[in-house]
């Protein structure tokens, strides 16, 4: 029996919201004792800044169709939880593959198994979230996940400077160690239980980019919103080249690594407030500003010199995802029809995870023929076009959502 009765506003945060962010919490711990040094061992093994552009975007393009097409099958078959058990695990077995052997093709085997995971779930487990609560409350329903999953983050790196601090350069056994709270996350998803399923017609399964097709009964408003989203992805390159920035500007990996950190704890702090504030102002005014916030980073990160100031913007860019990422899939959630809840999540996660590969891309291109400030400027000045956009859209009625 749940614990929590369902949209009776007597408790919003119900068992099966707290088990997936336990979950998260668990997996992130370990993802992100990987993630603030992959750049830097993978420069170690001989990758090039345009070869980690292209491992980052062809492995959250692998995540990102997966997200599509197992999103959609979790809406034809009615099923959230064994979706999330899968991908938890196959992210989980992912890490000591990196371990193995450090040739090109092995490490985007390993990595692009890590994001297959990460597809086969994330649609699903946001659509369960989704599921749980009302249009009321997402933003403070998707902002507390984020809260667990970024504190998992937080202390993953803590884990990791700890262990470097010990046996410094010596990467190959922090991906081994990195799978023990990915086995916990795994065990936790067992106590997970799909609600009674409803009777489902006999569908037959879904080819693989099946998803596509719901641009063409998607509401009017899910396409201009995620239009603009989409727009902002192709400025949005992977946060390893934050990381490489940093580095540029002769920080060390022990300070590179706190910075990241500190990133990640600002971030879980506030994601639940913002959530909450987000509800009470408006999801799509909280989104506009996040877009606002990161492009003031990004601008800043081409000229920043300092540890203090380094520190800001990394606080404000945990501020912007605080914004950005929870809001955003609450925005999609209340914007698609119930039954098209995954479907609607997996459309945009595909296509963004594509625009993510062109603009991680991208930006290492940028970043090797005209510098790191020339990259940064881009992606600011992109970022603040597309919130002007949305801005507009807003303005002129053709984005109409709730909240």
């Amino acid at each position: 029996m749940s614990i929590i009765k369902r949209n009776t506003g007597s408790s919003i945060i119900t068992r099966s919201i707290l088990l997936v962010s336990l979950v998260s919490f668990f997996n992130d711990i370990g993802s992100e004792m990987l993630y603030p040094v992959m750049p830097v061992f993978l420069r170690s093994i001989g990758f090039s800044v345009v070869l980690i552009g292209l491992l980052e975007g062809f492995a959250e393009a692998t995540a990102g169709i997966s997200k599509g097409y197992f999103g959609n099958l979790s809406d034809k078959s009615g099923r959230r939880v064994p979706f999330v058990r899968f991908g938890y695990l196959l992210s989980a077995l992912a890490k000591p593959m990196m371990a193995a052997f450090t040739t090109v093709w092995w490490i985007f085997l390993a990595r692009t198994t890590d994001r297959l995971g990460k597809g086969i779930r994330t649609s699903a487990r946001d659509a369960l979230l989704s599921d749980e609560t009302t249009p009321e409350n997402k933003g403070r329903v998707f902002g507390f996940h984020r809260a667990a999953d970024t504190l998992g983050a937080a202390i993953g790196p803590m884990l990791a400077l700890l262990y470097l601090h010990f046996r410094p350069g010596e990467y190959k056994l922090l991906f081994v160690l990195a799978f023990l709270p990915g086995l916990v996350s795994v065990f936790i998803t067992l106590l997970l239980r799909d609600r009674k399923k409803e009777k489902q017609a006999n569908h037959p399964r879904p080819g693989f980019f099946s998803f596509l097709s719901y641009r063409h009964r998607a509401p009017l408003p899910y396409k201009m919103l995620v239009g603009g989203l989409l727009a902002f992805t192709l400025f949005n390159s992977s946060d390893a080249f934050l990381l490489l920035g940093l580095k540029e500007k002769g920080i060390s990996d022990t300070a590179m690594i706190g910075y990241y950190i500190f990133y990640n704890l600002v971030y879980a702090l506030v994601a639940y407030p913002v959530g909450i504030l987000a509800d009470r102002l408006g999801l799509y005014r909280t989104l506009i500003a996040g877009l606002i916030v990161f492009s003031v980073v990004y601008s800043g990160m081409g000229f920043a010199d300092g540890m203090w100031v380094f520190g800001m913007l990394f606080m404000l860019y945990g501020i912007y995802a605080a914004a950005t990422e929870g809001v955003s899939k609450a925005l999609i959630t209340n914007i698609s029809r119930k039954e098209d809840t995954a479907t609607a999540l997996g459309f945009y996660n595909a296509l963004s995870s594509i625009f993510t590969m062109l603009a991680s891309t991208l930006a290492g291109l940028i970043w090797y023929h005209f510098g790191s400030v020339a990259m940064f400027i881009v992606s600011g000045t992109g970022a603040l076009l597309t919130a002007a956009y949305l801005a507009w859209a807003r303005m002129k009625g053709q984005i109409t959502v709730n909240r």
